[in-house]
């Protein structure tokens, strides 16, 4: 069976399904995605008008038995951000939309009809529906509301009531194999999903397979690459502690962002620390291990229940809970788990929605530590579509517009994560430069400046951090377009035989014979197709810098500042 593309028109509820064109034939995930918007996408629209697309790809091993290969990516022009945005998720759509012989679903055009539909893909049809029963409704009610219609193996990918809003940091949630919800957060494309009226997606694969044109050879290059995904020590602490582990471990480092990024280091760290909520997760007899999608072989997530041992939330993040957590100055890892429950719910970015909480603490819209009134603002006025509750869905940015606020932690209009720039200084190169908006995923340089993951770059000297940053992001690219978690960039790093591995995966699944410089240039290739997409909308080097605060106030403990210049920081594109 052959990869098609599958394009829904909204405007005149067309659909088509199409041959791939011979240039987009290598591509896939990130590569595809990004490379479609930016030919097919006008970079000054508005992205929530009927020239924006929305673009959904599988990787290239994507539905295959490659280890941890079930990641999809979704890309269009970021209401959040006004750029380029590929965001990247788990779950099963990834898997049944390759073995649908689904290459990309394209979404063009904006309903003139006042009505939510539904899309259903299957690997020979394409079908738009009109949906009366889910409008207004969150993500959980979709997902029990489909099972009860269908008991077909069907992926779904469905938006709450803040893609129904579009507040721009709406999220597009993925049902994972166990019928929990993982998040293409980041850069609000919930929003662009919720503009053209679709509520939700759904994907039967049928009895389709992905064909492998060498399947002993690709048999044989997995077993090595699983191996070394399970031998490194990294992946068998997020294995054991989720990716929470981190917590002590920035914090030590003096680079966990605290009380609005005022501080580099949080008092509560150990109550809402990764190990701390591994005891809570045994106590209460919830699940310390638990995979995002099947094929998984670290198993970073898990299922947190409440003190009743009733589940409470899955798939519960460092980066979610360092921004209610720390950022909050929020020590209630109960309180942290029923917002991301919330948050889940109405499809939300739990990165920009508790950063956005952090500027509102700062402007006195409630105390710093005030999980409750977190809670309670979730609950009564993001969910409700109040005017509070959609100045803090659409991100700090506008949070710190509407209330003065100076200390504003975002670049191009995202939040900064998890990691403050000051003291792990390869990550603000990252946040600069990326074409996406503040987002630790786009070169994780976290590996060598506090890990010691391919090698030890000092997190508070300047020296390497612009090399370090621009060959993960390179790297990233390419690792987004194979469908790949990003986790394996541990074992990548360090292991001599795992990215060889990839490589021969790749050139058994579509018998060709690629190298490692053609993988580097791949991530090159992207990474200049998205900077290509951002000048053209208008964005410029003045647009790659942190915001003021980050170069004038210094950090307690280690008392530091960002102190790369704009020349220094424009060096990063000499490739």
């Amino acid at each position: 069976m052959a990869d098609k593309i599958f394009r829904v028109n909204m405007t005149d509820l067309t659909t088509t399904i199409e041959d791939v064109p011979e240039n987009w034939a290598g591509l896939g995930g990130r590569g595809l995605t990004s490379t479609i918007v930016g030919a097919e996408v006008v970079p000054t629209c508005h992205p929530l008008g009927e020239k924006n697309k929305l673009v959904i790809a599988p990787g290239l091993l994507s539905g295959t038995i490659a280890a941890n290969s079930g990641r999809l990516s979704i890309g269009a022009k970021s209401p959040l951000t006004g750029t380029i945005k590929e965001s990247n998720a788990g779950g099963t759509a990834a898997q049944l939309l390759a073995r649908a012989g689904c290459k990309a679903l394209i979404i063009e055009g904006l309903p003139k009809k006042e009505c939510w539909y539904s899309i259903a893909l299957t690997p020979d049809s394409l079908t738009i529906s009109e949906e009366s029963e889910l409008g207004g409704k969150g993500n959980f009610a979709v997902l029990k509301t489909l099972e009860s219609r269908s008991e077909a193996r069907q992926a779904v990918l469905t938006i709450g009531q803040a893609g129904e809003m579009k507040l721009a940091s709406a999220n597009i949630s993925i049902k994972d194999p166990d019928g929990n919800l993982r998040s293409s957060g980041r850069g609000g494309l919930g929003a662009v999903m919720g503009s053209k009226k679709i509520k939700f997606i759904t994907v039967e694969p049928g009895d389709g397979k992905v064909a492998i044109a060498n399947p002993d050879k690709f048999t044989a290059a997995n077993r090595v690459f699983a191996k070394a995904l399970m031998d490194h020590p990294i992946t068998a602490g997020l294995g054991q502690f989720g990716t929470n582990v981190l917590v002590n471990i920035v914090n030590e480092a003096g680079g966990l962002p605290t009380r609005n990024f005022t501080e580099g280091q949080f008092d509560g760290h150990e109550a809402i620390s990764g190990e701390t909520m591994h005891d809570i997760i045994v106590e209460r007899d919830g699940t310390p291990k638990h995979n995002c999608h099947a094929g998984c072989v670290i198993q970073c997530s898990q299922i947190y229940n409440d003190a009743d041992k009733k589940k409470l939330t899955a798939g519960f993040e460092y980066e979610s809970i360092w921004a209610m957590g720390a950022d909050c100055c929020v020590d209630n890892l109960d309180h942290i788990a029923e917002a991301d429950r919330i948050m889940d719910d109405i499809g939300i970015d739990t990165i920009e929605t508790s950063v956005a909480m952090g500027v509102a603490m700062e402007a006195g819209v409630l105390e710093f530590g005030d999980g409750e009134g977190i809670l309670k603002i979730l609950q009564e006025d993001v969910t409700k579509g109040t005017g509070l509750g959609r100045i803090i869905g659409s991100g700090a940015g506008a949070v710190g517009r509407a209330y003065g606020v100076t200390r504003v932690p975002v670049v191009k209009n995202q939040s900064i994560p998890a990691y403050d720039p000051r003291a792990v200084k390869g990550m603000g190169i990252t946040y600069a430069t990326s074409t996406q908006g503040a987002d630790h995923t786009m070169g994780y340089t976290v590996t060598a400046n506090i890990l010691g993951v391919g090698g030890n770059v000092d997190p508070l000297s300047k020296e390497g951090q612009i090399q370090l940053s621009r060959d993960l992001q390179i790297a990233t690219a390419a690792i987004d377009s194979t469908g790949m978690c990003l986790f394996i960039a541990f074992a990548a790093l360090d292991d001599e035989k795992c990215l060889p591995a990839l490589v021969d995966m790749l050139n058994a699944r579509f018998d060709i014979a690629l190298t490692m410089d053609d993988v580097v240039a791949l991530g090159q290739s992207i990474l200049k197709t998205e900077r290509a997409f951002n000048i053209a909308a208008g964005f410029t080097a003045a647009d790659d810098r942190l915001p003021d605060f980050f170069y004038t106030e210094a950090l307690p403990p280690h008392n530091v500042v960002f102190d790369f210049t704009d020349e220094e920081m424009a060096t990063f594109w000499d490739f």
